[in-house]
Parts: C-alpha cells; structure tokens; sequence
C-alpha cells in the first residue's frame, strides 16, 4: 500500500512540473526576440517549465496584468497613470523592473543619400510638417513614414522622446512589430520609421545619426542618445514563484549577457 502512496505520489509530483507554465504578454520590442531566448535559456535549465509568449505591444502586456491573465506583462514604457489608477481599483499594483535599456532608432533606406538628422527635422517629419526629403537635403520624394501602432509602447515613448508629444501625421502607417517596419522601409526608398536596438543590422536599412549620435549601446549607456528608454517587466506586486526565479534569471549575469547579445544595453 505504501509504495502504491509512494508512485502516486511521484506521478503526481511529475504531473505538477509538467504543469508549469509561464504566461508572458505585451511589448513586441522584448517579446519579439529577447524574451524568447531567455526562455529557451531557462528551458534549459528547467525542464518541466513551459511558456506562452504574446508579443502584441506594451499595452497588452499591462492590461494583461491587470486583468490577471498573464504572469509577466513585457513593456517598453512605463505604465500610464489611468492604469495605474485601473490596478488599484482591481486592487492590482503594477509593480515595474528594468529589465534592459534600449534605444530607438530612426532607420532609412540603404539607398538613402542622408546620414544625420536633427531632433526638430525628426519631429518635423514624424508630424508631418515635412512630407518631402527635399526639405531635409535628400533626394525629393513624397516622405513614408512608419510607426507602431497604438498599442505599442515605443509608440508612446517616440511621441515623448522625439515629437513633444505632438499627434503622428495623418499619413503615418501603423505596423504591428519591429520586424514590420524593417521591412517596409527597406522596400521603400522614402522609408523612415523607427526600431530598437535590437534590430538595427537588418538588411536594406541604414541607421540615421539623430544630432550626430548614432544609436549604439555606448552613446544610450553613456545618455548621449536622445531616443534612449528603460524596459520593464511589470507583475502584480512582488513576483511569486516560477515568475520570480524567471526574473531574478533575466536579471542574472547569464541572463544579462543575453540581453546584450541581443542587441540591448544590460541593466548590471
């Protein structure tokens, strides 16, 4: 009879690891290349433990932690105080850990004559006072401007960082990830848009200068990018359990290494 207690119990037990499962949501900027790697790395280490990554933008992320339905909400800008507000009606805290910096950078066409901007002609262009890169000493051409869309977290943080929160043109068009907006600027030889460290090296893209200073983990580490931002992670409250060890791990030595393999600047 024991050992019949004894081998429900070990099923049972390798029942519950198997179980473990790991709900991350929000920011695509994190979610899209960062935090799947860490996990593959965590995987590694932790067998039984599974994850559920959805990379749809920084608001989702803090929604989902909001609504409970996410153990981690990824996010590329702070939350807003009418969310803060919506947690503590919920008697839900939004509790924030820098997980990485980044910086956001402006790419152009490969074929693009132009290799520095200035902060106004980047507020100009994005608002949609510019329309033509004749204005800014290219070739002339009707401008393409891509962004995130609204659910983005970089698209909030552009508006703040580089347009004094001032409305995007009218014409501006809204693309779901990083990964997107390469792609349509390398196609396009009147692309501009806007990505993160992460994901500068892309083929068919070049990175503007912003003021002379390129984007790099030196210029946003040492604060002489403009464009630069921390990212979070955001839990209800302090994180518990399998949650808590994925977070101490991102803020590892191993997991920060992954982080600057990546592309982004570590937090340590």
């Amino acid at each position: 009879m024991k050992k019949l207690l004894l081998i429900a119990a070990v099923a049972l037990s390798a029942v519950s690891l198997q179980a473990q499962k790991l709900i991350i949501k929000g920011s695509d900027t994190l979610g899209a290349k960062l935090v799947p790697m860490l996990a593959e790395e965590y995987r590694a280490m932790h067998p039984g433990v599974s994850f559920e990554i959805a990379a749809e933008g920084s608001t989702t992320g803090i929604v989902a932690i909001l609504d409970g339905t996410a153990d981690i909400g990824m996010a590329s800008r702070s939350a807003k105080p009418t969310e803060m507000s919506a947690g503590q009606a919920k008697g839900v805290v939004l509790k924030p850990t820098i997980v990485a910096y980044d910086g956001i950078g402006i790419i152009l066409n490969s074929n693009s004559p132009l290799s520095n901007l200035t902060e106004r002609q980047i507020e100009q262009i994005f608002t949609g006072d510019i329309t033509d890169w004749s204005a800014v000493g290219g070739a002339p051409g009707t401008i393409s401007v891509y962004t995130r869309n609204t659910s983005s977290g970089t698209y909030s943080d552009f508006k703040k960082l580089a347009m004094s929160k001032r409305d995007y043109a009218a014409s501006s068009q809204k693309m779901a990830g990083n990964e997107q907006i390469v792609s349509e600027v390398a196609n396009n030889p009147n692309g501009i848009g806007y990505v993160g460290l992460a994901y500068l090296k892309a083929p068919g893209i070049t990175v503007a200068k912003v003021n002379g200073a390129l984007p790099t983990k030196e210029s946003v580490n040492a604060k002489e990018y403009p464009f630069a931002r921390p990212t979070f992670y955001y839990t209800d409250g302090n994180a518990k359990g399998e949650a808590a060890k994925f977070i101490e791990f991102t803020l590892s030595e191993k997991g920060q290494s992954i982080v600057g393999k990546v592309g982004f600047v570590p937090v340590r």
